[in-house]
């Protein structure tokens, strides 16, 4: 049984639910594990999006934490094998973890202290923060930023960006300022019903879908199909969501399936039309907090990095398209901090997380000489699903007449390249092409016949 340790926890982002038996950081909800496909909860165990969000005068920051394994099946190290630290759009720093425990410590560049640092993850390693603690200085947990929470398929989970800091999500949540949920979940994203009610369930300033592709080849559906299961979706978020943005892409192109059919008479092309149809007709029908981004007008074939997974490219691409539009819908976040001053640190207000809180009181600051205390705690609460959170964050205004969004390819995304110099090497770890044994926690299927 996993604890989550208690002193991390007010700088972690992206992890909606607690604990759930061996699974640190578990990304679809585990009280509802009975309902969700055997796939969802495979790609779930891994903390894709989870990461720490800091501001601080310190130096630097140590991150003590343990990892439970090193089998990153077919993403191979793009999986997420080190710690990396971003600031003001810049990557400052990579670590490469070990297997078991272990702790790094990372450089914050300098710069304003109320300027927020990102760590994001060894993911692939499923690791457990255990604790964070300043070094020359002091740290409080960054501001809360507006939720985002990104469901869909595979290229929303990370594949095949070369880190988790280069997912599109990562990428677009950085430029944008939001606190990014991600709920892509690798060879699903078929708009599950259950995954619906989870999405309308929690807290949320604005919501991505990007599905469909696997309603291609791995669980075919045909346009009808399909058509109603996207109508079918969007209802049940709806139902938690009424005014929230919700900004559906769909599928990203995938030349050797555009004009293929599956089993039951669809290609990919097809699915596709199916998708924006149907968020046509609700457009069409008075929901103007929707919008629709269409994905073949994303990517070309060469930024496909195996003919079906974005590269580094095809994920600034996808950021660009899909961040222009989160730009327009969700009330500007915070740049700097109102909340933290770290000059006599104030003590952070609560964090508003959509589920119980087992502390009785917030952490004090961390100054120079501070060693956090190792206490367990015990698994958090968790929302149970179909039944609504209270107080669900409604952004802003209406954003004007439902359109489908421009998104000619764009450019790259200025300040998001690294810092300067090359990345570490990287360690012996395995990405046997032939998966791993029966039973081993890793994050995909050997072969990548799905999105």
């Amino acid at each position: 049984m996993t604890v989550r340790p208690e002193q991390p926890e007010p700088f972690l982002r992206g992890s909606a639910y607690g604990a759930y038996g061996d699974v640190t950081y578990p990304r679809a909800d585990p009280t509802d594990l009975a309902r969700l496909p055997a796939d969802i909860w495979h790609a779930a165990v891994v903390p894709a999006g989870v990461r720490l969000e800091l501001v601080g005068d310190a130096e630097a920051v140590e991150v003590a934490y343990r990892t439970s394994t090193s089998n990153l099946g077919y993403r191979g190290h793009g999986a997420g094998v080190g710690f990396e630290l971003w600031r003001n759009g810049q990557r400052v720093c990579t670590e490469l973890a070990e297997l078991g425990d272990g702790s790094v410590t990372l450089p914050l560049g300098g710069g304003p202290a109320d300027r927020v640092a990102i760590v994001y993850l060894p993911e692939g390693m499923h690791p457990t923060i255990v604790s964070v603690t300043p070094v020359g200085g002091e740290i409080a947990p960054a501001p809360r930023r507006p939720r985002w929470l990104a469901y869909g398929d595979a290229a929303t989970q990370g594949w095949l960006a070369a880190s988790p800091a280069q997912a599109w999500t990562a990428i677009a949540a950085r430029k944008v300022l939001l606190d990014v949920v991600n709920m892509g979940y690798a060879g699903a994203g078929r708009f599950e019903i259950a995954c619906g009610e989870q999405l309308a369930d929690l807290p949320a300033s604005v919501i991505t879908i990007a599905g469909g592709a696997n309603c291609w080849g791995r669980i075919a559906h045909n346009v009808g199909m399909v058509r109603e299961q996207v109508l079918a979706f969007l209802e049940v978020v709806r139902h938690g969501h009424t005014e929230t943005p919700i900004v559906v892409v769909s599928p990203l192109v995938r030349p050797d399936a555009e004009a293929v059919p599956n089993r039951l008479g669809a290609t990919m092309g097809d699915v596709r039309e199916a998708v924006e149809s149907a968020v046509e007709e609700r457009m069409a029908g008075g929901d103007s907090f929707l919008r629709l981004v269409r994905g073949a007008e994303i990517l070309t074939a060469d930024l496909l990095a195996d003919g079906i997974h974005p590269d580094d490219e095809g994920h600034k691409r996808v950021a660009a398209a899909v961040g222009k539009v989160l730009a327009q819908v969700v009330p500007s976040a915070p740049t700097r901090s109102e909340v933290v001053r770290v000059e006599g640190v104030r003590p952070p207000r609560p964090i508003d997380t959509g589920q119980a809180s087992t502390a009785a009181t917030p952490p004090p600051p961390m100054g120079r000489s501070d060693r956090p205390p190792q206490r367990p705690r015990s698994n958090r609460p968790v929302p149970v699903a179909g039944t609504p959170v209270a107080g669900t964050p409604v952004a802003g205004t209406p954003v004007g007449p439902a359109s489908p969004v421009d998104v000619t390819p764009a450019t790259t995304p200025a300040g998001d390249g690294p810092a300067g110099g090359r990345p570490a090497p990287v360690p012996e770890i395995s990405t046997d092409p032939d998966g791993p044994a029966a039973g081993s926690p890793v994050d995909t299927p050997a072969v990548p016949t799905s999105a």
